[in-house]
C-alpha cells in the first residue's frame, strides 16, 4: 500500500497492518493462506507530511446513528430517541429496509445522511480473471465514514449498533472473526486511533455493546411497528426479502422464536424455517456441531442453544426441532435477559437509557 500525500508514523503502520490482517482473517481461513502480520504487507509513504489532528467545536446535543435496517440498529434509533439529543440517522447505499426503519422510528430521509458506496469495476473484472475475492471488514470502513460524516456537520456522538456477541471467533480456538471489525477490540483501537490522529473529542462507542444478541431480540420484539418492514438478510437485500435459505435469516428466525409466535415469524419470513430440511447443515454451524460457525454475523452458540430451547410452543412442531426438548426451567434464559457486558464505551446518558429500557424485557413464554 502505497500513500502519497502523508507520512503515518510507525504505531500508525502496525495499526493499520493489525486491522487488514485481523479483519481478513475469514479471508484467508478460506482461502488456506497461512501469513503473519508482519509479512502480509508493506506500507510506504511518499511524503513527510505528518497528518494533524483537526480542532473545533462540536454539537454535543447531537448523535449520529448508522442505520442497515435490521433489528440492531431499530433498537438503537427507538431507545436513542428517548434522550433529549437529536438523531440523525445514517445510511449507507438506502434500501427499502432502511428507509422503512428510519420512517417507522419517526424521522425522515431529509433529516437523515445518506451516503453511497460503490465497488471499482476493475475489482470486478480481476475476480473475473481469477484473482482471490472474500469478506472484507465493512464495519471498519462504517466507522471512518460515521467519522468524516460527523466531523462535516459538527456532531460529537456516533452509536454503532455492535453487540457484546460480535466478539466470539467464527473459528473456535483462533481468533477468526467474521465480524472482527464489529468486536470490542477493533472498537477500543479505533477509539485510540482517531482521538490522538484525528480529533479527541469526537465519541464513537457501540450502544448496544453491554448487550447480547438475545436481549436485543427481546427489546425489538415490543417494536411490532417494524416486525414487517426489518431485513438483516445480506442476500436477499437487493430486493429487500428474506430470502429463507441463509444463516442469518435461520438465525435471526431462532433467536426471535422465544418472543415473538410462530404465526407471526412465519409470516414475516415466508415460511416456518425450521420445517426446511436444507437448513440442517446451517442449524448445526449455529449449535457448535460444526467445526465453523456460518461466515456471517450472527450471535454466539449459547444464544442459538437458550433461544431453541426457550422457544414459544408452536415452534417444537417444526421439523428441525425433532431432537431439541424445551428447557425444564427458564432461569438460565432469564439470567442472560439481565446480563450486563461492563467492557464499553458509553457515556452516561446513553448507558443510563440503555440499563432503564433492559429492565422492561421480560421473557414472554
Amino acid at each position: 500500500v502505497i500513500i502519497k500525500p502523508f507520512k503515518l508514523n510507525h504505531f500508525q503502520v502496525e495499526w493499520w497492518k493489525k486491522l487488514y490482517f485481523e479483519g481478513l482473517g475469514e479471508f484467508f481461513y478460506l482461502n488456506s493462506i497461512e501469513i503473519n502480520q508482519a509479512d502480509f504487507m508493506t506500507i510506504k509513504c511518499d511524503s513527510d507530511n505528518e497528518i494533524k489532528p483537526f480542532d473545533g467545536d462540536l454539537n454535543d446535543s447531537c448523535v449520529m446513528v448508522p442505520v442497515g435496517g435490521g433489528k440492531d440498529s431499530v433498537v438503537s434509533l427507538e431507545l436513542i430517541k428517548d434522550l433529549t439529543i437529536q438523531v440523525i440517522p445514517m445510511v449507507v447505499n438506502p434500501r427499502g429496509a432502511t428507509i422503512a426503519s428510519i420512517e417507522k422510528a419517526g424521522f425522515s430521509v431529509e433529516e437523515s445522511v445518506m451516503t453511497k458506496r460503490s465497488i471499482d469495476p476493475q475489482l470486478l473484472e480481476l475476480n473475473k480473471l481469477g484473482y482471490l475475492n472474500g469478506h472484507t471488514p465493512f464495519s471498519a470502513m462504517l466507522a471512518f465514514l460515521t467519522l468524516l460524516s460527523c466531523r462535516l456537520l459538527g456532531i460529537k456522538y456516533m452509536a454503532l449498533s455492535n453487540e457484546s456477541s460480535a466478539n466470539e471467533s467464527t473459528v473456535e480456538g483462533t481468533n477468526i472473526n467474521h465480524q472482527y471489525s464489529k468486536s470490542y477490540e477493533f472498537e477500543n483501537d479505533f477509539r485510540t486511533y482517531y482521538k490522538e490522529y484525528l480529533n479527541h473529542k469526537q465519541e464513537y462507542f457501540s450502544f448496544l455493546r453491554p448487550l447480547s444478541e438475545i436481549q436485543i431480540a427481546c427489546l425489538f420484539s415490543h417494536y411490532k411497528h417494524h416486525h414487517a418492514s426489518f431485513k438483516s438478510c445480506n442476500v436477499g437485500s437487493k430486493e429487500n426479502k428474506w430470502c429463507g435459505k441463509c444463516s442469518k435469516c435461520l438465525f435471526t428466525y431462532i433467536l426471535l422464536s422465544p418472543f415473538i409466535p410462530q404465526v407471526e415469524l412465519a409470516q414475516i419470513f415466508g415460511k416456518k424455517l425450521l420445517n426446511d430440511k436444507s437448513l440442517q447443515p446451517i442449524l448445526k454451524e449455529l449449535r457448535g456441531q460444526s467445526v465453523t460457525k456460518p461466515f456471517e454475523c450472527v450471535g454466539t452458540v449459547l444464544e442459538v442453544e437458550l433461544s431453541l430451547k426457550n422457544a414459544q410452543t408452536g415452534f417444537y412442531e417444526e421439523v428441525l426441532m425433532h431432537d431439541i426438548k424445551p428447557a425444564e426451567n427458564t432461569k438460565e434464559f432469564k439470567e442472560i435477559l439481565r446480563e450486563w457486558n461492563a467492557i464499553h464505551a458509553l457515556p452516561k446518558a446513553f448507558e443510563q437509557i440503555l440499563k432503564l429500557n433492559l429492565s422492561r424485557c421480560k421473557l414472554k413464554i
